[in-house]
């Protein structure tokens, strides 16, 4: 072992860019390649960047900065790697610059670096590849690229336009996850209600059936398989209202991810969204309605350019109206290459920070109302790290990293994967606490379920 090349890896961005490094680690593990948790221990160091924002663009440059400095040998890749000439002007010493969901580039850049082994006692790598998150959770890309035009927005230029999987190849990598223990199926991409468009929704053959590539009947399909099932970055078109009676049936969570980023009419027009917000409001009534759990995730940007106080208001008022679950909220910061830079006026920095707090203490009040009405329900929750002091969890309404969690003090005999049975016995404005076994109005100990 002492002589097999070792790599390490930098991954900066969002889970998409995450399932791209994983990709190209099982590339690297299948041809012998060990993985290197240091810069020490690596011979060379991949950095995948991100380069969605200038702030991001400079965490990227710091990141390569850092890998140089620590190790030398360095391969990019990313979303930031259509910028080689700046990359290279900030940091000349790094071996290659690749762009995004170019695998095929980034692996013969690191055989230069350090040819492979090919040494068959080494070159294994298990079905369901290598993974940089927890085995009991893993991210399901569907798709690459994306093909709508928010004038904030330059993925489409780094992505290039939508370019769906086939299902079967979806389905037939979900089911090898499953196999190898993984709980949690996290759906992402970036549009997934979009997912198939590209393609003409066209069937592929899973397991001896056709199987259409499209959003409701994917989610149908993975359904199958046992683990929960989570639906990432989906727009409010009106075929996902189909998948509700799966969420109702339990067949995948009661959790929609949507990027709605504002309410506001008028600026909804700058941003090229969809800009009728009523219509929105009545599509997530009628979604509780068929599942009333339903939790809805989203995000906002205040401080668009041209956003008066009275649009800021109008978001307010509509965050009020829709009561929604969990919610990120971002300043505007101006992104080089995208249509939005031209618009105007620009909000000051100092009002975009107010309008942020003003925000998020709407949305903190919501969410704690919502928080106290789970306390004294018992709810399923998944397992996420367990200690000296307890275990920590999510419930099906909360994905790793960016919701809330459960706080279970006390209960080491649990193991990470688990999902279990918890009484909810407490909450704040974004976490719960739960324990396994609880006392009853009617006296006595009652063990929750497990498994």
């Amino acid at each position: 072992m002492k002589d097999t090349p070792t790599v390490g890896i930098v991954s900066l961005g969002c889970p998409k860019a995450l399932v791209d490094s994983e990709r190209i680690l099982t590339r690297l593990g299948a041809e012998g390649y060990r993985i290197s948790k240091s810069y020490e221990g690596a011979d060379v160091v991949i950095v995948n960047t991100c380069g969605f924002l200038d702030s991001a663009r400079e965490e990227s440059l710091a990141a390569i900065g850092e890998a140089i400095e620590k190790n030398g040998r360095v391969v990019v890749t990313g979303c930031m790697g259509h910028e080689a000439e700046r990359i290279h002007a900030a940091h000349p010493d790094v071996l290659a610059v690749t762009g995004p969901h170019q695998y095929e580039e980034v692996i013969a850049a690191v055989h230069e670096a350090v040819p492979p082994a090919h040494d068959p006692f080494v070159d294994l790598v298990p079905p369901e590849g290598l993974h940089l998150t927890p085995r009991h959770y893993a991210y399901l890309k569907i798709s690459e690229g994306c093909s709508n035009t928010c004038s904030f927005c330059i993925i489409p230029a780094l992505r290039g336009p939508l370019a769906s999987r086939p299902a079967a190849k979806v389905l037939a990598e979900a089911e090898a996850l499953v196999r190898a223990g993984v709980k949690e199926l996290l759906v992402i991409s970036q549009d997934t209600s979009a997912y198939g468009r590209d393609i003409r929704y066209a069937p592929t053959t899973f397991r001896g059936r056709e199987v259409n590539a499209r959003f409701l009947d994917l989610a149908r399909e993975l359904s199958t398989f046992g683990a929960w099932v989570r639906l990432h970055y989906v727009y409010p078109y009106p075929h996902v209202d189909a998948v509700l009676p799966l969420m109702a049936e339990g067949k995948v969570l009661p959790y929609l991810d949507i990027p709605f980023q504002h309410a506001s009419p008028r600026v909804l027009k700058a941003m090229r969204r969809p800009a009728d917000d009523e219509k929105v409001l009545d599509r997530i009534r009628a979604w509780r309605e068929i599942a009333p759990d339903l939790a809805i995730r989203s995000t906002f940007i205040v401080g668009f350019p041209g956003e008066t106080e009275e649009d800021f208001e109008y978001l307010l008022d509509w965050l009020g109206e829709a009561r929604l679950d969990r919610v990120g909220c971002f300043e505007y910061e101006a992104v080089e290459g995208a249509p939005a830079n031209a618009l105007g006026p620009t909000v000051p920095p100092e009002v975009k920070k107010e309008r942020w707090h003003r925000f998020m203490a709407r949305q903190q009040a919501i969410s704690r109302a919502k928080q106290k009405a789970k306390v004294g329900r018992t709810l399923d929750v998944i397992i996420d790290a367990v200690d000296a002091a307890g275990a920590t969890g999510r419930t099906r309404w909360d994905a790793p990293e960016i919701d809330g969690t459960v706080r279970l003090p006390g209960e080491t005999a649990l193991e990470v994967g688990d999902i279990v049975k918890a009484r909810i016995t407490g909450a704040d404005d974004y976490d719960l606490t739960a324990s396994i076994g609880y006392k009853p109005a009617g006296g006595g100990y009652r063990p929750a379920g497990r498994r």
